[in-house]
């Protein structure tokens, strides 16, 4: 299998061997591939990354070592159990492309945690193997990882920040097809000008009715995902069509209340960063990614040793405008356009895209 798709504002060739590593980068992707523009299938890629059907280790014969498990030199790197996922990384950096080989070399305790807790083990896969290393090409440009969810609305790009769990996603999936097309569900970069997604799967909880589709008995919808279980009780599923990025307009800072309706509110950009800032390293999606790329920085002399993601929050927050949107306690669906035309009211005059 091989394919080309836009991560991060990258263009971005994965080749997989074997049946299973194809199927896994299909759902990592969570729906049809996009390019990052019209000119992407004759633009050279940015990134590639190879996975092989091997057991071999990277020979490491004249490399240097530089922390527990990597070593480096003349732009090459090995990692071995990148991210603790099994998987042993080479990465050749031969600017302006990063070269990406995988090869899955699982230990019992790997086996073991795939028999256990299978969903686990594919988000591990994932963000060694294509997530991580697209943050962090990315990331040697200047593009800064968000946990932001992400749509185009109408004419407005919109970001939603807050923490995991507030129902972010839930408003995504309430985006009709003629009110705007989603970016990201959970992680974006954002170069100065727009944020692009780390494309993966939405991610919803089992009874979660999609929008124009009848619910089924029991509460599921009339489409089953080819996307399996995953933490916190909830399911994966499609896209069924989103675009690569978006110059953001707005930031909605979505929190959860206790009262019965949703409510909007003006925030403050210091307390907008804050909740940016907060929300991205609390995130899970991101929890081994900074040792990824401080490790990467000493090996390389290249890209930083830690993002900057507070002074990219306050940049954002400081371009755009920025208001609170809280939820009601109850888990109530309620349209994601409604919430934007109520902040966009609330919130004018609009300063219109990041430029």
């Amino acid at each position: 299998m091989s394919l080309r798709t836009s991560m991060c504002g990258l263009t971005v060739d994965i080749g997989a061997s074997t049946p299973r590593w194809s199927r896994l980068v299909e759902r990592a992707l969570g729906g049809p591939t996009v390019a990052a523009d019209d000119d992407s299938a004759a633009k050279a890629a940015d990134l590639v990354i190879h996975i092989e059907d091997s057991r071999s280790p990277f020979p490491v014969g004249g490399l240097a070592p530089v922390t527990r498990g990597a070593w480096a030199g003349d732009g090459t790197v090995v990692l071995e159990d990148a991210c603790g996922s099994g998987v042993d990384l080479r990465l050749q950096v031969l600017p302006p492309l990063l070269v990406v080989t995988a090869r899955p070399r699982p230990a019992a305790r790997h086996r073991l945690l795939r028999a256990a807790a299978p969903g686990r083990t594919e988000l591990l896969h994932r963000a060694a193997v294509l997530q991580f290393p697209a943050l962090w090409w990315a990331g040697c440009t200047g593009a800064v990882p968000l946990h932001v969810s992400a749509a185009q609305v109408g004419e407005l790009g919109v970001a939603l920040a807050g923490a995991g769990g507030v129902g972010k996603s839930t408003l995504l999936g309430t985006l009709l097809p003629a009110q705007g097309r989603p970016v990201s569900d959970n992680v974006c970069v954002w170069d100065g000008r727009t944020l692009w997604a780390l494309p993966e799967p939405r991610r919803v909880t089992p009874d979660t009715v999609e929008p124009g589709q009848p619910a089924q008995p029991g509460g599921r919808t009339s489409e089953r995902s080819r996307h399996g279980r995953m933490p916190h009780g909830r399911e994966e599923r499609e896209w069924a069509s989103r675009q690569p990025g978006v110059e953001p307009s707005l930031v909605l800072v979505v929190t959860r209340g206790t009262g019965n309706s949703p409510s909007v509110a003006p925030v403050t950009e210091h307390r907008c960063a804050r909740m940016l800032v907060g929300g991205t390293y609390a995130a899970g999606e991101l929890g081994r990614y900074w040792a990824f790329a401080a490790t990467l920085a000493l090996a390389t002399g290249i890209g930083p040793a830690h993002p900057p993601v507070t002074q990219a929050a306050e940049r954002l927050s400081a371009a755009v405008p920025c208001v609170r949107v809280e939820l009601a306690g109850r888990r109530t669906s309620v349209p994601l356009v409604e919430l934007v035309e109520r902040a966009a009211a609330l919130a004018r005059p609009l300063t219109g895209s990041v430029r």
